[in-house]
């Protein structure tokens, strides 16, 4: 039950940046979006948003977790136009290790810094009375990249972007490939906490997104956590 009501909390302050969120892209798209990828779709939270405030014509879901897998496909059950893969998104191919956090929005594929005051905050509000003893599992998934994945859709645009893999960000982005010229908006989270040992910065983010002619447009802080949010438009998109 506390589990559950500090979820509730912090799902209302998150409520402001999604309003935020869909506000930007409702003046920046006509409320029309051709194609919408989610990387990191967990249970379809972003995709239920997204279809509700806009008129979507393709989208495509992915999540590498088989647990969060599996309530994606149930949730979104409803929703037409939606490709679902349960499978990793990053630089390369092949096999990759994933954590399976209790808190299934924490999973993640980047390595996690058991000894960081951060994990041990987060998991001390989560699980206030110690009754998990294990607090992740790890399993061995499927990656890919996104131009191999989607090299077959012939796609001629992707009107939105959206990332979020808890700390694998810039190996989404990688996985592009030149496929990133067809990308409009890149919507992603970036965190600044030392529980997630990522091998790259903001600033490297930041860099690769000016290198491929993007530029920043929005920043948004989640509330209680060292986490933003950002989107990046690709300058050739411009009216």
């Amino acid at each position: 039950m506390y589990f559950n009501l500090i979820k509730i909390i912090l799902g209302l302050f998150d409520n402001r940046n999604k309003k935020k969120i869909t506000n930007f892209f409702k003046k920046n798209t006509n409320k029309k979006i051709s194609v919408f990828i989610d990387v990191g779709a967990h249970h379809g939270e972003t995709v239920k948003l997204f279809k509700k405030n806009f008129e979507v014509g393709e989208i495509y879901a992915f999540e590498p977790s088989p647990k969060n897998y599996k309530n994606l496909v149930e949730k979104t059950k409803n929703i037409t136009n939606l490709e679902i893969f349960n499978i990793a998104i990053g630089k390369e191919s092949g096999m990759i290790e994933f954590k399976q956090h209790f808190e299934s929005q924490s999973s993640t594929i980047t390595e996690i810094n058991l000894k960081s005051n951060y994990y041990k905050r987060k998991n001390r509000y989560l699980d206030f009375f110690g009754i998990r003893q294990n607090k992740f599992t790890r399993l061995e998934v499927k990656i890919d990249r996104l131009d191999n994945i989607l090299e077959h859709k012939n796609l001629e645009r992707i009107d939105i972007l959206k990332i979020d893999t808890e700390g694998y960000d810039l190996n989404v982005i990688y996985g592009l490939g030149e496929l990133i010229k067809k990308v409009k908006y890149i919507y992603f989270e970036h965190h600044f906490h030392n529980m997630l040992v990522k091998e790259y910065t903001l600033s490297d983010v930041h860099n690769y997104m000016i290198k491929n002619n993007f530029e920043k447009k929005l920043k948004l802080k989640m509330k209680f956590r060292k986490t933003f949010e950002y989107i990046y438009l690709n300058k050739s998109f411009k009216n």
